[in-house]
């Protein structure tokens, strides 16, 4: 009886999942993905604005320290602009181009994923305002100088000092200055063609700050210690340093920047860390990937480092099987990682979505390099092709759309059903441009905050943290570690979606062809059925 129930239990799930992952729109999913960066806009938005009911905000950023920091991007639903999760966000949009540009402009979204990222670089540019000198962090000072988490109100309605803060030589950040150099490298390749000035502008800041990063080693938490409480750098500042000069070398394909990967490769973990996630703070997976693929790339390689990337290779496939739960060892999440009933990938409770999607674009990149090697994937618990890869990839995608057993897109604004009440300050709370009367700090937390309705105003293209390791979630603005969506979320996601809008394409279209008769076909059948008649 309990086996039975059990079947049947599974047999729904299976049944609900299937149904709502038929005819998804990944066209629809990527236009409002790109959409979401806009609400995340600060400083004077441009006429071209699509969000309307978002206005200027933060104008008066590094006023007080005498810069112009005005402009970037408020990582989720506050309005602190955090640089390391900023500049990965900015990263991952990149690659999505990198990777899946035609894919992107066939669906007529190429010019909106370029302003999103010019968004970000244009801020990297001026937060970096010496060789030696990056504006990492903006945020008000509320009562004792702590963030705005203590404050609910629109980022238009910020009256509150916003204090900036920087790494230089005596106060290092090695990470947030490798990751940022990333950003800008890999906006660089995105940018080459279409605006090449601005293409050497990006380079020039990307290898200033990977050099201030090596030069000046430290964990750039240790320097500004008011990011240990919401983005701090567990990993060290040794991957990002790995993930920069990757990006530098393939922009620049200079061999000093790949001997950096090689020679430094254990000494810094990337080829000593064997990971089941991949974040904004722990980028090993993704140097993993980007070194394996040297292996393909590179011409007229030494053995040594040839055994180096192959070390490097190891932790890719080691990562990657990961996730298809084909490692050998214990079932504690350190060697596979987890899945939930619906078939998520679950790493942790807060924000899972970032790993989510972090790991379905590295599993569609890695498909793609096995497929263009001719290679399949050896893990403990059996191989794997290019397809299974991309397999999972595209089942992540669909449960984020809504083919899970609740039935719930989490990717908002898209389907019939998704959260209403996103833990997002401005869209919880009514438009500027329709209430212009000042909402305070504590007048937001009384008046808006708590109402159980749904919010005014749709962030449109947010995911947000998503459910728990039993596929269930809570629609609660309070439950910020499910509802609170974040930019390097959706990020990734927008070169999936391409990708998978492009294959869905040409799957229909082939298909289409197959079954839809030429007109030489259907001359020849009717002669064959007179024939069959006579």
């Amino acid at each position: 009886m309990g086996n039975e129930r059990f079947v049947t239990v599974v047999l729904v799930v299976f049944l609900a999942v299937a149904a709502a992952s038929k005819d998804l729109d990944y066209k629809d999913a990527l236009s409002k993905s790109l959409l979401y960066f806009e609400a995340q806009r600060s400083g004077r938005l441009p006429y071209t604005q699509r969000v309307a009911w978002r206005g200027h905000s933060g104008l008066t950023d590094g006023l007080q320290q005498g810069v112009d920091l005005v402009g970037g991007y408020y990582d989720a639903g506050d309005h602190v602009k955090f640089g390391l999760p900023m500049a990965f966000t900015i990263t991952m949009l990149s690659w999505s181009v990198i990777e899946y540009g035609e894919e992107i402009a066939a669906a007529g979204e190429y010019r909106h994923a370029l302003e999103a990222i010019k968004w970000g670089t244009d801020y990297f540019i001026k937060a970096h305002t010496h060789p030696f000198v990056l504006w990492a962090e903006a945020r008000p000072l509320v009562g004792d100088g702590d963030t705005d988490h203590y404050c609910w109100q629109r980022p238009e309605d910020m009256t509150t000092s916003r204090q900036a803060y920087k790494i230089d030589k005596e106060n290092p950040g090695s990470d947030i200055a490798g990751e940022t150099a990333a950003a800008m490298a890999a906006a660089f390749i995105v940018f080459r063609k279409s605006n090449p000035k601005y293409a050497r502008l990006l380079l020039h800041h990307a290898r200033q700050l990977f050099e201030f990063g090596d030069k000046y080693r430290g964990k750039y938490d240790s320097s500004i210690r008011e990011a240990k409480s919401y983005y701090p750098s567990w990993s060290g500042y040794e991957d990002e340093l790995l993930w920069a000069a990757l990006w530098l070398h393939r922009a620049t394909g200079r061999k000093e920047y790949m001997e950096y990967v090689v020679e430094n490769g254990g000494a810094f973990g990337g080829t000593g860390w064997a990971v089941t996630e991949f974040s904004w703070d722990v980028k090993f997976a993704g140097v993993q990937i980007m070194a394996s693929k040297l292996l393909q790339d590179e011409r007229n390689l030494t053995k040594a480092q040839v055994t180096e990337l192959e070390q490097y290779r190891a932790k890719a496939e080691h990562y990657v099987c990961a996730c298809l739960h084909k490692n050998a060892g214990d079932d504690d999440g350190s060697v596979n990682v987890h899945r939930s009933p619906g078939g998520m990938l679950y790493v942790r409770q807060w924000n899972n979505m970032q790993y989510v999607t972090g790991a379905a674009f590295l599993l569609a990149v890695y498909a793609a390099q096995l497929e263009a090697a001719g290679g399949r994937l050896r893990c403990a618990g059996g191989d794997a092709g290019p397809e299974e890869l991309m397999g999972l990839a595209k089942s992540q995608a669909e449960y984020i759309l809504g083919a899970n057993p609740m039935r719930t897109s989490y990717l908002v604004g898209f389907g019939p059903k998704y959260p209403g009440r996103v833990h997002h300050r401005g869209a919880s709370i009514v438009t500027y441009k329709r209430s212009k009367g000042f909402i305070g700090c504590m007048q937001g937390y009384y008046d808006w905050y708590g109402r159980r309705g749904t919010n005014p105003n749709v962030v449109v293209g947010a995911i947000v943290g998503g459910p728990d390791g039993r596929d269930q979630f809570r629609d609660d603005r309070g439950n910020y570690m499910q509802t609170e969506a974040c930019t390097y979320n959706t990020a990734p996601m927008v070169g999936l979606f391409a990708k998978l809008h492009h294959s869905t394409t040409t799957s229909l279209s082939a298909r289409s062809s197959k079954e839809t008769p030429t007109i030489r076909q259907v001359v020849s059948r009717r002669a064959i059925y007179r024939e069959r008649a006579d």
